[in-house]
């Protein structure tokens, strides 16, 4: 049951690694200490090796690159990988610059993934090549629709035994899969695309999940994904008149806070495929 990863997470407060966007590098702190873990954000390259160390797994994310960041993942990534610790990458705006697509398949190849977390049109400039990126935002003719739910399903399952790992695709529908298995999952709120920073904080949460749960790495990836999305349907449902985006994203930390197991299992509206 979902029940029983987020559990684990409190139970065991998992210490995680994140190499993230400057962006909203504080609010993924709070989020991982707001599902149960413990963050540690570092991104020098002479210190990133032992800390990575210490941690039970590595969170990259692409949002701010330049060369201090790529090498610090490279090191990073490099070491998580010998020690066996979980990894995860998050590949923001792949398919929209050319060195951000080079370096999300450079560390793909190099490293390998437990997970790779983005929006379809991220997942697909790694996995095929196209490149209809928004910014960080996906590409409307991308969007996972239940008119192209089989398809989607199909990729992101392919795509997941390509990488030998969990493929989470977020946006509108939410898919996570392994090769043989995907979660569709529908929780969430739209407003929440007007919150910065919401996908970095699932990546570290989603970080947290693989690294307490190691016997039940896909079921863990789709606690963490519908968690995000039922705190962001909690938190919009405490907005008051004259509240905006940055209250939301208040609001949406505090709800991945209190939400407990039982929530958890009786709000979560999923499928699988």
């Amino acid at each position: 049951m979902l029940s029983d990863r987020l559990r684990t997470v409190r139970k065991t407060t998992p210490l995680v690694h994140n190499i993230t966007n400057y962006v909203t590098i504080n609010d993924v702190a709070n989020a991982v200490l707001a599902c149960g873990g413990s963050p540690i954000m570092a991104d020098e390259p002479e210190d990133v090796e032992d800390i990575t160390t210490i941690c039970g797994g590595l969170n990259i994310n692409i949002g701010n690159l330049n060369s201090q960041t790529i090498e610090a993942m490279r090191i990073a990534g490099r070491r998580s990988r010998e020690l066996g610790h979980v990894r995860v990458l998050d590949p923001v705006a792949a398919g929209a610059s050319k060195l951000r697509t080079r370096i999300a398949s450079e560390l793909v190849d190099t490293i390998g993934f437990d997970a790779i977390r983005g929006n379809v049109s991220e997942l697909k400039a790694l996995a095929l090549g196209s490149a209809t990126t928004r910014g960080v935002d996906a590409s409307a003719a991308d969007a996972v629709t239940d008119a192209r739910l089989d398809e989607m399903v199909s990729f992101s399952k392919g795509y997941a035994r390509k990488v030998e790992g969990i493929v989470a695709i977020t946006g509108a529908i939410d898919l996570v899969a392994d090769e043989e298995t995907c979660y569709v999952i529908r929780n969430g709120r739209a407003e929440m695309g007007r919150v910065t920073g919401t996908g970095c904080m699932l990546s570290g949460v989603l970080c947290a999940y693989l690294i307490a749960n190691p016997k039940d790495k896909l079921e863990a990836a789709a606690a963490a994904v519908c968690l995000m999305g039922l705190a962001g349907e909690v938190g919009w449902s405490r907005m008051q008149e004259g509240d905006g985006n940055a209250t939301y994203r208040n609001r949406i930390i505090d709800a991945i806070y209190n939400i407990d197991g039982e929530q958890l299992d009786r709000e979560a509206r999923y499928e699988l495929r």
